[in-house]
């Protein structure tokens, strides 16, 4: 278990080592994947950037229920950023060896990580627990 972690954590950091496995798919695939891979990004920019926004513009919630609900965005973000490295990588070896591509539930539990921290803010400013 460590050495398989180990070694996908080397190819996160030496992605040319993938190369050496399986054959080089249709690159419209590998290109497809990459953009997979920058949409995940994106969202964890999304994330980041909705994170620093509650922090810094919803001053009027109380300090613990807005760094909560800023941290949780945060470490969506960190979740999502390092999925993507992640998923792009067990795509791609996926491609190489002609196997079928990897699942995941981190769609669902981004989304729901997401939904329940949107669900947070709206219920704390419908109901006014302001305050600092």
């Amino acid at each position: 278990m460590i050495t398989r972690f180990a070694e996908t954590l080397r190819l996160w950091f030496a992605p040319q080592r993938i190369k050496a496995e399986g054959t080089t798919p249709d690159y419209r695939f590998s290109l497809a994947n990459e953009r997979t891979f920058l949409a995940w990004v994106r969202t964890a920019l999304a994330l980041v950037a909705g994170g620093i926004a509650v922090d810094q513009f919803l001053t009027g919630l109380r300090w613990g229920v807005r760094t909560t609900i800023a941290v949780v965005l945060l470490a969506g973000a960190a979740a999502c950023a390092f999925r993507a490295v992640n998923h792009w990588l067990r795509c791609e070896r996926a491609m190489r060896r002609g196997e079928d591509l990897p699942t995941s539930r981190f769609p669902v539990l981004l989304a729901a990580g997401t939904a329940v921290a949107a669900l947070a803010v709206i219920v704390v400013v419908a109901f006014g627990w302001a305050g600092k």
